[in-house]
């Protein structure tokens, strides 16, 4: 999954040869999870159909404040498109466009949308040669990009003209990339490196039966998905579970036991700037694994178990400069017994969640946590969907390392 799923991008498309590269454009979009929106130059519809762009995009195309075939349509409101924009993109930017965008003409929808916009502008530009040469584009790039807006640099190669040189509007999914790259270096978690175990461990008792938990993985999964979205590069280290984390930011390491997922978390710790602990490993084992199925003879069935071994707390005791965080599911004493795990284990912060609270603990869509730092600060919040929790948890630890 893209940084761009589930974002709303706005296309605006201006009057060039290159513009028949659009219809690709929106697809590229489209394929990363984007919402894709079209707003083009009227002269730009001289290249391409508003028709492809609206089939590809499945959302109406806009060129025009309004419908001079249909007095009664609504106007095309320029303020609510800008607003509707998580990423505004013009591409192709024509010479023209540029212009226009730098000194603040609004002679049509594409430019009083671009003015109106709140979100980050990304301009293409594409043009011949010696039009893109020229002192007056090389302005208008300059003041656009005092303006706070990113420039995707033209390519070389052959041009409209037969000139060849720069002035190639880039590819669409070198566009995506870029602008996917771009949106990574901003975010508070962009360079950090985090593990996460997730899910419950299912520990042997014979080839078919296994000792488990009710865990889902959900908390630990949403924690993923959240961090990929802040920027950080997620290793999670799941036991057994259906939750789905597709994103190109997040390293799936699938586990079984408590054994394999302390050697998968040993294996990452020390290459991590974070390591997050929710998943909900097994305390015990048995200490004999049958090698054929148990047949059921008698009416009762003995297990010795013996202890696994304490992840968490053998991560504590090697820590150098990670940020540490644990979990805590209990059902009684909760501050208390929290506050202990997080001193004995050598924690920076724990999440302590209790079954008492009605909408906490496993299977669930929601979670009521509270979070303890190891300067005794404690953070009480109200119950969320595991989603928003994960973000909770985040902050929490964004605000720990720029401090």
């Amino acid at each position: 999954m893209s940084i761009l799923s589930g974002k709303n991008v706005l296309m605006g498309i201006s009057a060039g040869i290159a513009a028949y590269k659009a219809p690709f454009l929106v697809r590229a979009f489209i394929k990363a999870g984007a919402n894709v929106k079209v707003v083009m130059t009227p002269a730009s519809k001289d290249f391409v159909t508003p028709l492809t762009l609206s089939t590809l995009s499945k959302n109406p195309v806009h060129s025009t404040f309004y419908n001079d075939e249909d007095e009664n349509d609504l106007w095309n409101n320029h303020v609510e498109l800008g607003l509707w924009a998580n990423y505004f993109v013009v591409a192709p930017a024509t010479a023209n466009t540029l212009s226009k965008m730098a000194s603040g003409t609004c002679d049509n929808l594409l430019l009083a949308t671009y003015l109106s916009a709140k979100c980050p502008v990304y301009f293409a530009p594409a043009m011949d040669l010696d039009m893109y040469k020229h002192p007056s584009t090389i302005n208008s790039f300059e003041t656009l990009k005092t303006y706070g807006n990113v420039m995707i640099p033209a390519t070389s190669g052959e041009l409209a003209s037969g000139l060849i040189g720069q002035g190639r509007l880039a590819e669409p999914e070198d566009i995506v990339r870029f602008i996917e790259a771009d949106i990574l270096k901003h975010l508070p978690l962009y360079g950090k490196k985090l593990l996460l175990t997730a899910g419950p461990t299912y520990e042997a008792i014979d080839p078919v039966r296994f000792i488990g938990n009710h865990s889902s993985g959900k908390m630990g999964f949403e924690i993923a998905k959240a961090a990929a979205n802040l920027g950080a590069e997620v290793i999670l280290v799941s036991g057994p579970t259906h939750q789905k984390a597709p994103h190109s930011l997040i390293n799936i390491i699938p586990v079984t036991s408590a054994q394999q997922m302390y050697e998968a978390a040993h294996k990452y710790f020390n290459s991590v700037n974070i390591a997050i602990l929710s998943a909900a490993v097994a305390d015990f084992r048995p200490k004999d694994i049958a090698s054929q199925k148990i047949k059921k003879k008698d009416s009762t069935l003995t297990l010795e178990l013996e202890k696994t071994k304490d992840i968490l707390a053998s991560l504590g005791q090697i820590k150098s400069n990670q940020l540490l965080v644990g979990f805590a599911l209990e059902t009684n004493n909760e501050l208390e017994n929290a506050k202990g795990k997080l001193k004995k284990k050598n924690l920076d912060l724990i999440v302590l969640n209790s079954l008492q609270d009605k909408g906490a603990g496993f299977k669930g869509d929601t979670n009521k946590i509270t979070i303890i730092d190891k300067d005794g600060a404690i953070v009480n919040y109200e119950l969320k969907s595991k989603s928003e929790v994960a973000k909770d948890i985040l902050n929490v630890i964004i605000k720990k390392l720029n401090a």
